[in-house]
Order: C-alpha cells, then structure tokens, then sequence
C-alpha cells in the first residue's frame, strides 16, 4: 500500500542522510588492498573443488572440470548510475573477458551488489546456463540472456547442472531494485552438493530458524559460504553480525567457514576491518575453522587451510578523507 511504501522511502532516506553525512572514520581502506591475479590459464590448470573469492560475494568454484560463479557483480559502483553510491575497494582478481566458460552462474537475489546489469550481459555469452530464485530469471532475460538458458526455483526446489545439485534453501532478506518493486522477485541461499561433497552458499540473511532446517536436511556441510559483513544493529532482520554468522555456520553443521559480503563495498557504518576481526576472534574463542583467502588466492576445499589476515596493515580513513581519486582503481578494468 502507498504509506507503506512512504514508509520504506523514509526509512531509506534517513539511511542515505547518514550514509551521506554522517559516516564514522575507518568505512575504507585507504591503503591498497592485495589482489592475487588470475590467469584463464591457472584456473584450467586447478585442481576440481577449488574456490577464489573475486570479490563480495562474487566466488568462482571449480567442480566436475567445470566453473560455477556466485552472484556476480563485477562493476566499479554498487548502484543503479554508474557514478555514484557504494564503490568498489579493489581491482577484480580477473576481468570476465579472461574468465574460460562458465557452467553456471548462480544468483542469490536482485539487490546491485549481488546483480550487475553489465556483468550479467558480458557473461550471457559464455554462460550455459544461470540459476535463479523466482522473479529474477525474468530479469535476466529481460537483460538479453536466453530463455533456454535460465532456470527459476522456489524455495527447497533443485536442479541438476551436469552432476551438480543445485537447491534453492531460504533465508530471511528481502529484494527490490528500486523503491517501487520491493519483494516481487525471491531470495534465497543455495545448497551445491557435488557427489558427497557439500557447499553450502548463504546469499543474503538475517539469522533466523531456517539455517537448522536447511542443516538437517542437507548437512553437514565442508564448506559454508556465509555474510559477514554490512550489517548493522538496526537491520537485524537482513543481515547478520559475526556472532550470528558463526551461529547460522554451526546451524547448517558446517565445518569450515569461509566468510563474505565483506572487503568489497563500503555497505554499512562498521569499521571495513571488523567483520574479519570479530570473526576471527569467534573462531579463536570457540574452536571453529575459518578461512580468510585474499581476493584471487585459490582454496582448495578438499584440503582447507587457515589463511593469513590479509588486512592488516592496509590502513583505514574516513568518508570525507576519501574524496580524491582512488589509486587503488586507477586503471580500473571490469570487463
């Protein structure tokens, strides 16, 4: 209804306002982030159930020979113009031009930092298909991908991509790419099961129940691909803090987890180092297995490995300090 949505315009008003004016010290890096560089060469020659986090929540997966890419978002600008709003903090570990074939793309929901317009076109020529809750497949095609080329799932449907299982789970989110569309398309998490070998991918969440229901039905799982990062206390519903990350981790029975949604874009007013370093302080205290690769460095997740915590030492500055060109994109590539 109309003063509903008055109601969420407001809401999203006060959140830009403090976005715009009122931003604490340390939301960006303002030392150069470490990127490893990816090569098509290297990711031919890399061993099946290898993973590289190219950013957010953008992951590359190697499985069955084949590529599997999560929610990616390739674009300078988390945002609907091209020159403004939330802005990338590093160069992408590899340009989709380089990228081999994709098997799949895999889609969480439609907000822009898990939906590029641009990206998805470029990849719609080397994609075989693209996997998507419903609603967000029209999207897709509505951006010039091939019908035959998408699949659409509710919530505990599943798919098979060559030997792959593909399960679209629920979270607790909310979708919508402007102020008028809000909730038309769906949101989920996804359960990858390759043979025995389990993935668990969370998309977007608030902690709430369904973690526990998806971990009995489909756990345990090796790997967990969860958020942790651009949350806030007021948006307890959407996103999660690291403690409730650590919670939806041990709900789904995984086993190593491998945090993001952090590192990228400057989505919330918490320090951009703190989602590591609560995390990490979490797996000390309670004993849990957590990896933290740089961007681009190549997991393999038949053999997981602490990684080192690449952010330290890449200082922190202000909003306001930010406002000069940022060399870390200078020369920025993302096609």
């Amino acid at each position: 209804m109309w003063w509903g949505r008055l109601g969420v315009l407001g809401r999203t008003a006060r959140v830009f306002w403090k976005f715009t004016f009122d931003k604490p010290a340390g939301t960006r890096p303002a030392g150069k982030i470490p990127v490893d560089a990816v090569t098509r060469e290297g990711l031919l020659a890399a061993p099946d159930r290898t993973l590289w986090r190219l950013g957010h929540s953008t992951v590359l997966m190697k499985l069955r020979g084949e590529f599997l890419l999560t929610d990616p978002v390739f674009a300078k600008w988390a945002s609907p113009v091209p020159f403004a709003g939330p802005r990338r903090f590093h160069r992408t570990p590899i340009s989709i031009k380089e990228l081999p074939p994709i098997k799949a793309v895999v889609i969480s929901h439609d907000h822009y930092d898990h939906l590029d317009k641009k990206a998805i076109r470029k990849l719609a020529r080397k994609t075989e298909w693209f996997v998507a809750p419903r609603g967000v497949g029209e999207i897709l095609v509505g951006w010039g991908v091939d019908r035959a080329k998408v699949r659409e799932l509710e919530w505990w449907q599943e798919t098979d991509i060559d030997g792959v299982r593909l399960v679209s789970t629920p979270t607790q989110h909310f979708s919508g790419r402007s102020l008028w569309n809000r909730d038309q398309t769906l949101w989920c998490s996804w359960v990858i099961l390759d043979g025995a070998f389990r993935i668990f991918y969370g998309g977007d969440s608030g902690y709430f129940g369904g973690f526990r229901e998806i971990g009995a039905q489909y756990g345990p799982f090796d790997v967990t691909l969860i958020e942790n990062g651009a949350y806030n206390v007021g948006w307890p519903r959407i996103h999660m803090q690291p403690e409730e990350t650590m919670l939806a981790h041990r709900d789904v029975r995984g086993r190593w987890l491998v945090p993001i949604h952090n590192g990228t874009f400057d989505l919330a007013m918490h320090g951009w180092t703190e989602p590591m370093e609560r995390i990490q302080a979490l797996a000390a205290r309670d004993g849990i297995s957590v990896c933290t690769p740089r961007f681009g460095e190549p997991v393999r997740m038949n053999a997981m490995a602490t990684a080192g915590c690449w952010w330290r030492g890449v200082d922190a500055v202000s909003e306001v300090a930010v406002r000069r060109p940022d060399a870390e994109l200078s020369g920025y590539r993302e096609v």
